[in-house]
């Protein structure tokens, strides 16, 4: 099936992660993850950078088949238990996010419980699957092993919300061709990626959405590049060049991540 760019919408969309005072507290402790761990005050510069910008933020359902102009989203992946924290910054703010979670995690020490999910789609925030198990490598899946991710996280989030959950984003970042087909044939309506693009494009009936992912490294002036909509040709080319070298050393990569895991320090066992 091909793939379709609408010309006439741009989105600029935010990939966020965890919002804590120590990278212990919530999420992830896989090395990749730390990079995504913001200190509050400073995600709270890169709300006031955002809140500079042309255009609020909105949420993706808002996007529509005839859809134009300009619009800007902020997303939280993973699920950690920071994310309610988060969530009480946006709607200081009369904003909303989107909360990808890996549902194969909640419940487990530094992540949200059901009752939080619950909590987060009440208050008119949108809940989406970042896959049930979070595989490091989502493209390394099967064709049917990826169903049975996107399916699976898809049924409990449901479950939780008492309605479909049709957002979605994935797992480590990167994708091939097969990724979007399976995430559709799951039920999504919405698929965010982690290519930094500002134009949305289309795979049947599934929105595929570009967003840029700040690191604990992003400068408050980048973000407000970001959402004045500039600097997204030169976030590509970094990133074309990042993907290039994944893929070369994929084994070795792989091998590093495992190494430096087993060196992370254990996750407290306390809930926050």
């Amino acid at each position: 099936m091909m793939s379709t760019t609408l010309p006439d919408l741009r989105v600029v969309a935010f990939g966020f992660h965890e919002v804590v005072e120590r990278p212990e507290d919530s999420g992830f402790h896989r090395p990749g993850a730390l990079a995504y761990k913001h200190r509050p005050e400073v995600f709270v510069q890169y709300l006031d950078a955002i809140a500079g910008g042309p255009v609020p933020p909105t949420l993706v359902d808002a996007i529509t088949a005839g859809s134009r102009g300009d619009r800007l989203l902020l997303t939280f992946d993973d699920g950690g238990v920071s994310a309610m924290r988060a969530a009480e910054l946006l709607e200081a703010r009369g904003w909303r996010g989107h909360f990808l979670i890996t549902t194969g995690q909640l419940g487990k020490p530094g992540f949200l419980a059901r009752a939080d999910v619950c909590e987060l789609a009440r208050r008119g925030h949108r809940i989406g699957s970042h896959s049930h198990s979070h595989p490091n490598v989502f493209y390394d899946l099967s064709d049917a092993e990826m169903l049975e991710e996107w399916r699976t996280s898809f049924a409990i989030l449901s479950d939780i919300i008492g309605a479909p959950a049709v957002a979605a984003s994935i797992p480590g970042g990167d994708m091939d061709a097969r990724v979007a087909p399976a995430a559709e044939r799951a039920g999504a309506r919405y698929l965010f990626t982690s290519e930094p693009v500002l134009r949305p494009w289309r795979h049947g009936a599934l929105l595929c959405l570009g967003r840029v992912c700040p690191k604990v490294t992003t400068s408050v002036a980048a973000v407000c590049e970001f959402a004045h909509f500039r600097g997204f040709r030169k976030a590509m080319a970094v990133r074309r060049v990042k993907q290039a070298l994944k893929r070369l050393l994929g084994p070795i990569y792989r091998q590093r991540v495992r190494q430096a895991a087993r060196r992370l320090p254990r996750p407290r066992q306390d809930r926050p």
